[in-house]
């Protein structure tokens, strides 16, 4: 395994880390008058659990949760910490669970309304006997976005994966080779270095796989994804991701990849091409490089989302690229950058509107400047950065510089 993940299984989340998760979202429940939060979601699940294992994760306002487990109760008893590990079949055992353990009945609960599906909303709601239920997902939210210690160190190991798949993607590139062989070989490599070979994403159909590698105007074809680039990809049945095609001289090739590593994602995009690439291009690189050096003076604790897409969108129109900017015309999404971490689109959003929402400590966020022309390509960068007191820290390493092979 060459060091990366051969001892994945003992790197268990710490009970210290747990607890404080549990204590900072009581805090935030306390506030809001929850007496209770059912977690579900299966990022949710190992943020607050520690493992992935099918079940409920009832946190009460007060004392240690509880996980109900359908199935594995004996894996989750071997990867989690929280005290109370119980097996059960059907949520209609839950309130019997919950007094068990001695845990009044309530009335406001939180729930993750965002991603859960209906009939099971419906299903646990009916078995707690129909409590007031509220949106849990934006606290949740809230608190993820800041990461420990523990949790940037699981993300800097992503940067150095994803600056080893970079350098083998500067090695193999050639005319002639497709950039599915690309995608493959670079994913190949990545599995080898930990990486599970899928990212998730919270958004209803979110389909994310381990990135893109896109030649030529492939770079510049949109999809169904919000995202600025998408890609032709295999089949009308995937919509997205490299088709086949051959690289060559004087085109772009972009590699925007996510690594991942026991649980926690960074995101880089860098891009080559072979020979040369026409000038109009390279300044369109550059120019998101202007706009990245732009973020990285701004992003301080304190600072709005919102205003720092408006001056990094204000900037890309001055610099002439208006149109192209994050997405071929029409196409274009409302973001420039993403929070990440257990997934790849987590608090917080530099995005359009969000004016009432500021960078803290200890965010981490993709910031991706990308500059798209129909039947050319696209160029442009992306680093994930934390967020630290005196500006923002990358958590990818790679070289910046376009690559000309």
């Amino acid at each position: 395994m060459n060091g990366y993940a051969a001892d994945s299984w003992t790197d268990r989340v710490p009970v210290e880390e747990l607890r404080a998760r549990w204590q900072h979202l009581q805090k935030a429940m306390a506030a809001v008058g929850l007496e209770a939060a059912v977690v579900m979601q299966n990022a949710d699940l190992y943020y607050f659990s520690g493992t992935l294992q099918s079940g409920v994760l009832y946190i009460p306002v007060e004392g240690d949760p509880l996980y109900a487990v359908r199935r594995d109760v004996c894996r989750a008893r071997r990867e989690s910490y929280v005290p109370s590990i119980v097996p059960f079949r059907s949520f209609r055992e839950l309130p019997g669970i919950v007094a068990d353990h001695g845990l009044p009945r309530v009335e406001r609960v939180g729930m993750e309304l965002d991603v859960l599906p209906v009939a099971t909303f419906q299903r646990v709601s009916h078995a707690l006997g129909d409590p007031h239920v509220e949106d849990l997902t934006p606290l949740v939210r809230s608190l993820r976005s800041v990461k420990s210690a523990w949790e940037l160190e699981r993300m800097r190991q992503a940067g150095r994966q994803l600056d080893e798949s970079w350098r083998l993607a500067t090695q193999m590139a050639c005319e002639g080779l497709s950039d599915l062989d690309l995608a493959v070989a670079l994913e190949g490599l990545a599995r080898r270095r930990g990486h599970p070979g899928y990212a998730r994403m919270r958004a209803f159909n979110g389909e994310v796989a381990m990135g893109l590698v896109l030649a030529g105007a492939d770079g510049a074809a949109s999809s169904f994804r919000n995202t600025p680039l998408g890609g032709a990809g295999l089949h009308p049945s995937v919509g997205f991701g490299p088709s086949g095609r051959r690289l060559r001289p004087g085109q772009p090739v972009t590699v925007d990849l996510i690594g991942f590593y026991n649980g926690y994602l960074a995101d880089q995009t860098r891009t080559l091409a072979l020979g040369y690439l026409d000038e109009p291009l390279c300044r369109a690189y550059e120019a998101m490089c202007q706009i990245q050096d732009l973020l990285k003076k701004s992003a301080l604790p304190g600072v709005a989302w919102g205003q720092l897409y408006d001056d990094c969108c204000r900037l890309a129109s001055e610099l002439g690229y208006a149109r192209h900017f994050m997405g071929q015309e029409g196409s274009q999404v409302s973001f420039i950058g993403h929070g990440i971490g257990l997934e790849i689109d987590e608090y917080p959003f530099i995005a359009r509107g969000f004016r009432d929402q500021v960078l803290r400590e200890n965010m981490t966020f993709a910031f991706e400047p990308k500059a798209v022309f129909p039947g050319q390509g696209a160029v442009g960068i992306e680093n994930t950065f934390v967020v630290t007191a005196a500006g923002v820290e990358p958590l990818t390493l790679s070289d910046e510089t376009l690559c000309i092979l």
